[in-house]
């Protein structure tokens, strides 16, 4: 049985086709302005990947925030119930799991078998989220990577008080004017998006073992604040940003098992 789940996603699309459940094909690109053509985009280099065509897939899931613009979909479903089944299916010993992207933060706490338990969505301002990073590595002349990686050499904990990004990116500016170091900076913005991811996550409670996946994942400095907010290890599995669209491929399987 061939299957696939698309990640609609606020920056990215993922898409991930299985095979009797292996991964046969993957894409990543990036969402535009027409959501319904790049998700048919993303599905045909998935499948040029796998080396089939779009027909040979029987059952579609989509997630994400523009899961209902998939035309090619058979099915539905949340961001929280496609990450919480990628998530147990690399990770099994996971019961709680942090998914970060471009606009948007969870916390969910699941069962060993994928089930979610209780959630909490972070959907007020990206001050929580992947592109609240992306605007302060900007204010600081630097990549995002470089961003992450620059704020492991601060030693230095300094508040950020800003709540929104405008104002934040005004806060920046100011430590910049005070010749503050900019890794101190980025530690600083660093440890904020942390701290109000874990205010978050301690609503629907903290279970061993934490699981991080969803793009920000890739951002270091962003996981190193997180595991000092935590106070634990947090694993983070192969291709975090495309775990939405495993759970979803997954699901997809299910759906056309039974009918």
């Amino acid at each position: 049985m061939i299957t696939a789940g698309i990640d609609m996603g606020a920056k990215h699309i993922k898409v991930v086709i299985l095979k009797d459940g292996e991964v046969i094909g993957k894409s990543k690109i990036s969402t535009g302005f027409d959501q319904g053509a790049s998700a048919r985009k993303g599905l045909d280099e998935a499948g040029s990947q796998a080396g089939i065509e779009l027909s040979a897939i029987e059952h579609i899931t989509a997630t994400g925030a523009g899961r209902k613009s998939v035309p090619e979909k058979n099915s539905e479903v949340t961001e929280v119930g496609a990450g919480a089944v990628g998530t147990i299916r690399l990770i099994p010993e996971a019961r709680t799991v942090v998914d970060v992207g471009a606009e948007e933060g969870r916390g969910i706490k699941i069962d060993g078998a994928g089930k979610v338990i209780d959630f909490a969505v972070n959907e007020k301002c990206a001050a929580g989220a992947g592109s609240f990073a992306e605007s302060m590595s900007r204010a600081l002349e630097m990549t995002v990577r470089e961003f992450g990686e620059i704020s492991l050499k601060s030693e230095k904990t300094i508040p950020m008080n800003a709540q929104c990004t405008v104002f934040a990116e005004s806060e920046v500016v100011s430590l910049l004017h005070a010749q503050t170091p900019k890794p101190d900076i980025a530690r600083a913005v660093c440890d904020a998006i942390a701290s109000r991811i874990t205010s978050m996550v301690r609503r629907v409670g903290i279970e061993q073992k934490v699981a991080l996946i969803g793009g920000v994942s890739h951002n270091i400095g962003f996981v190193s604040s997180l595991k000092r907010a935590l106070n634990c290890e947090v694993i983070i599995p192969e291709d975090p940003d495309y775990v939405g669209a495993l759970g979803a491929a997954i699901i997809a399987g299910e759906r056309k098992t039974n009918g």
